[in-house]
């Protein structure tokens, strides 16, 4: 029991010593920090806070920013839409007579001109046929020739009252009959020689063939649905593509006015332009289903980036915003109430505003409300910012009056 005894009256000895020990460190660290303390026992001033050295209006935080010129340009506002490129005009090229196929006069994939030989019917039939019509075409010629003449002697024996009058009404009524019959002769040799022409089958417009759909020896009827060959026009081309019926009400003045909006349609990275056109046709209606309108563009393709059924960037040019108010879009920033920035007085000191922001051009953004075009912005050092402080301006890296990059 002593033993135990002497061991308990060591550890609280310990437990002592430890205890004064951290007493008297408190005592040193407070007379050491004594000038911190507030008074009344309150506790020490923390540096950054009210009556600090950061506080609004007093002495640099030594916060640097970047700053940015507001300025003004026209801004162009753009719709963008993913199209799909379609050939201006596609036709699949059929007989319009029966016959057996004689030749073919194109290479598939070869660009053709309007009126350009195509392929060739057996003609042999129809010329036939051609030849039979002015056969009798020259015959009631004739016959209508000598009813003429018989009609011309009957008139005179008339007149000499030598001639019934039933005979002259029925010779000229035979006169009409003959002239019925070579109208109808020179009808038949027209339709002939049309046959003729049919039977050389030449492209209906300016494009690129297809592959080759017959072989020359096939017997081929005006009644064919598949065809020989198919053209498409790919100079110019189309784009069709859908923007939001909630755009209709821009869209649709400017277009019934006749006016031309631009056109661009870029890659699938959208890095490249491959070509521009403008805004030509508008559906008659919405498609309900998605609650859009279809349009189309057409475009110039004499180097051929465009390819019927290809997918491309459409960018519709619907209006240009004179003189707007832009700012480096790096200095626009989202916060729980919307937009704001800060701008910069004379002296330095940042104040935040709240803006309303338009349309993005290149590396700008619209304000539309909230900013004038002699302010400056901040850029960058956003994160160190609070209303009313002063900091230290780092460089400018907006020269104003450049231009908007579409």
């Amino acid at each position: 029991m002593a033993e135990r005894s002497r061991r308990t009256l060591r550890i609280l000895f310990v437990i002592a010593a430890a205890l004064a020990v951290v007493f008297v460190g408190m005592g040193v660290w407070r007379s050491l920090h004594g000038n911190q303390s507030a008074p009344m026992g309150g506790p020490p001033a923390a540096p950054g806070g009210p009556g600090g050295p950061s506080m609004a209006g007093g002495s640099s935080a030594g916060v640097t920013v970047t700053v940015g010129q507001a300025q003004r340009q026209d801004v162009p506002v753009y719709q963008t839409a993913l199209g799909t490129v379609v050939a201006n005009a596609s036709v699949t090229v059929t007989s319009r007579v029966d016959g057996q196929l004689q030749a073919v006069y194109f290479t598939e994939g070869q660009p053709v001109k309007k009126g350009q030989l195509l392929a060739q019917i057996d003609p042999r039939s129809y010329q036939a046929t051609l030849a039979q019509y002015q056969g009798d075409l020259a015959q009631n010629r004739a016959l209508l020739k000598s009813a003429q003449l018989t009609l011309a002697r009957y008139q005179r024996l008339f007149d000499k009252d030598s001639l019934a009058r039933q005979d002259l009404d029925t010779q000229a009524a035979t006169v009409g009959q003959y002239q019925g019959a070579v109208q109808a002769d020179e009808a038949q040799i027209a339709a002939a020689r049309l046959d003729l022409e049919y039977a050389r089958i030449v492209s209906p417009i300016d494009g690129y063939v297809g592959l080759r759909l017959v072989d020359p020896g096939n017997m081929v009827h005006a009644s064919d649905t598949t065809g020989i060959v198919t053209v498409t026009q790919t100079d110019p081309i189309a784009v069709t593509f859908s923007l939001p019926q909630a755009q209709l009400a821009e869209l649709l003045p400017k277009l019934r006015a006749g006016q031309a909006l631009p056109v661009q349609a870029l890659d699938a990275q959208q890095d490249l332009e491959l070509a521009t056109g403008e805004l030509k046709f508008i559906s008659n209606e919405i498609d309900t289903a998605t609650g859009s309108i279809k349009l189309k563009a057409r475009f110039s393709n004499a180097d051929q980036k465009l390819y019927p059924n290809q997918f491309v960037n459409v960018k519709v040019r619907t209006q240009v915003l004179s003189q707007a108010v832009t700012v480096p879009s790096a200095a626009v920033q989202l916060g729980a109430s919307g937009n704001f920035v800060y701008v910069l007085d004379t002296s330095d000191k940042v104040v935040r505003r709240a803006v309303t922001s338009g349309p993005v051009t290149g590396d700008r953004t619209v304000i539309l409300e909230g900013v004038t075009a002699d302010e400056r912005v901040v850029t960058r050092g956003i994160d160190h910012l609070r209303d009313g402080i002063q900091v230290t301006v780092e460089q400018a890296t907006e020269v104003a009056g450049s231009e908007a990059r579409p």
